[in-house]
């Protein structure tokens, strides 16, 4: 809790009335206040810690504890809500995959040895699992009248850095005692959490750059006691005039910090700012003290998650909770258990990859060689990674090898009246294509123009039924101003002929088979399997524009399911299909027949494309 609030008069004191009194021991840890030097090199990746986290799930949780200083407060001292806190955190570890825990300062209310004894012994809990957790000190642990270089205190004596590192996640200390670093392993990679003092000295900002320039790729959690305050009449949080400091002197001039956790004052608030590299920092405000019992030690659940770039936030009380669910709650209890409004329970929005790209970019994926995605059963593999000219136009005369060495070659056509660069060469790739390169298509109607590319008359695929399966796949993207009303049913392939020619069922016009885009962009698998009257078809959902994706279409010679980026749609059929119909024509490439003439030409682009006469596994062609 601030001793001067920022705007005057803004908060009403919760008195310690009614909190239990209990007897405890010294503090079963106390260290000397001697400051320790950094306790492990710069680039060294902290084990999974003992109480079970996953180092590589790429969900993970960081817990947050903000000021638990009323139940620390001279005789009124109540360890039981802290201690719920911490055997939560225990007990969910592994489910939650829950790597650290901060605490934000003001552990106990008037700095005090007697009141320090009982936390810290309940912190043993932590020690004993060898957990990762960060303290550090509010402006009630210490003499807040001075910065980090006050020298002994009763804080350092019950959190010392010779305690902090026992354990796993501990990176060092400065000089003084007062600011510690830790590096968490979490989702494959090395993220540190610097827990600063009170108030910084101009050693203590000297030290905290310097720790992070020693991790130039570890994104950066910054958590100390005072930051931001809410203003009263707009709700909106602002920085103090030190939170200010610390953002011109710390946190704006690295790109690495990019979330920042502090307590102090309340209400819970949270904003946004641009730092200097003109990136995105999320500063959040929790605190809990002004609510029933001091808060209760209620707990902020940070979970990340790498795949779907949120960090969802959840705000609770293990103590209240477990009262609740014994039955031993009172009326105010039960409004405590866990808060959902906007402040309290909310998701950030980062892309993880382009935020850190700045000091940690991901590596893209080199180029594989056609040899090594020859697999069993492969008849034709097509790639766009000839070399040239990135935008020039395609040569009338080209023909693309088929690496399978199959002789399914493929050339070119196009629509007459077409521009010259109605196809091109691209070096758009998917990130996991491996062929770097693509052609890009520019078809659409009316009037129908574009190109395409076509298997030579009398290539092998032409003639292929698959009766014992197939895999078709591609890597395509279509264009931010795709147009359902200009570019849809355009195909990324298929089969020429109709069905009505192959003596099948349905709309005479269509063709045996094709991989279209519907109006809405989404996928269609049209095709007219040997033993089925009329086609059947899969449909994908639709998908975002400007974006690569894979798409493969796998028949084990019984059923057809449609994967896109390796994971199966939903309306695949149940019909038992085997084989494709074929009237023993080419195959096309951004083209799409009706009636046996183009109807509509692709407009994107299309990297490498792949059949196989067998059900390949799920993702070979991304993750070979």
């Amino acid at each position: 809790m601030p001793t001067t609030p920022p705007p005057a008069g803004r908060r009403t004191f919760l008195a310690a009335a009614g909190l239990t009194a209990l007897t405890v021991g010294a503090a079963g840890t106390a260290g000397s206040g001697t400051a320790v030097a950094a306790g492990r090199p710069a680039g060294h990746k902290a084990p999974a810690s003992g109480w079970h986290s996953d180092p590589d799930r790429r969900t993970f949780t960081i817990a947050v504890m903000p000021d638990t200083q009323y139940l620390f407060d001279g005789a009124s001292i109540n360890p039981e809500p802290v201690e719920a806190a911490l055997r939560h955190l225990l007990d969910h570890a592994h489910d939650e995959n829950i790597v650290f825990l901060s605490h934000l300062g003001d552990l106990v209310e008037n700095a005090r040895a007697v009141e320090f004894a009982p936390l810290s012994k309940v912190f043993e809990l932590l020690d004993r699992r060898r957990a990762g957790y960060s303290v550090l000190a509010g402006n009630h642990d210490i003499d807040s009248s001075k910065d980090d270089q006050r020298g002994p205190s009763a804080y350092l004596d019950a959190f010392s850095p010779q305690r902090a590192r026992r354990l796993p996640t501990f990176g060092g200390a400065s000089p003084d005692g007062y600011n510690t670093y830790h590096l968490v392993r979490a989702a494959g990679r090395d993220w540190l959490v610097l827990a600063l003092d009170w108030r910084l000295s101009p050693a203590g900002f000297t030290w905290a750059n310097e720790v992070i320039a020693r991790h130039p790729k570890c994104p950066v959690i910054l958590t100390t006691h005072e930051i931001l305050y809410a203003d009263e009449a707009s709700a909106e949080a602002r920085f103090s005039s030190y939170g200010e400091r610390l953002w011109d002197e710390l946190i704006a001039r690295n790109d690495q910090i990019f979330l920042t956790l502090n307590g102090h004052n309340w209400p819970a608030a949270r904003t946004t700012r641009t730092n200097d590299a003109g990136n995105d920092v999320h500063l959040h405000l929790t605190n809990y003290q002004d609510r029933y019992y001091g808060g209760s030690a209620m707990i902020r659940l940070y979970r990340f998650d790498l795949d779907r770039n949120t960090i969802d936030v959840s705000t609770l009380s293990p103590w209240q909770l477990a009262r609740a669910a014994r039955g031993d709650a009172n009326a105010l209890e039960l409004q405590e258990t866990e808060l959902t409004g906007p402040e309290d329970r909310f998701s950030v929005a980062i892309d993880f990859e382009e935020r850190f790209a700045g000091f940690a970019p991901v590596p893209p994926r080199p180029a594989r060689p056609a040899s090594r995605m020859l697999l069993p059963g492969t008849v034709a593999y097509w790639r766009f990674d000839t070399g040239a000219e990135d935008g020039a136009p395609v040569d009338g005369g080209l023909r693309v090898r088929d690496l399978s060495g199959h002789g399914n070659d493929l050339v070119r056509a196009a629509v007459p009246g077409s521009p010259a660069d109605a196809l091109r060469w691209s070096a758009e790739h998917h990130p996991d294509q491996p062929g770097h390169g693509s052609l890009r298509f520019e078809g659409g109607k009316p009037p129908l123009r574009g190109a395409l590319l076509q298997t030579v008359k009398g290539a092998p695929l032409n003639a292929a039924a698959f009766r014992s399966g197939y895999t078709v796949e591609a890597f395509f993207k279509l264009p931010a101003d795709w147009s359902g009303s200009r570019n849809s049913w355009s195909a990324i392939l298929g089969r020429q002929g109709t069905i009505g020619a192959a003596g099948k069922s349905g709309d005479p016009e269509e063709p045996v088979a094709t991989l279209s885009l519907t109006g809405g962009h989404a996928l269609q698998w049209a095709a007219a399997p040997l033993d089925q009257p009329a086609l059947v078809t899969n449909w994908g959902h639709e998908l975002p524009l400007g974006t690569w994706w894979h798409v493969a279409v796998v028949n084990d010679g019984r059923r057809t399911t449609m994967y896109v980026d390796g994971c199966p749609v939903v309306r695949n059929p149940a019909t038992a299909t085997n084989g494709l119909t074929t009237l023993g024509l080419s195959w096309l490439v951004g083209g799409y027949e009706y009636g046996g003439v183009l109807d509509q030409l692709f407009r994107g682009w299309i990297g490498d494309v792949r059949v196989t006469e067998r059900a390949l596994p799920v993702g070979a062609f991304m993750n070979a």
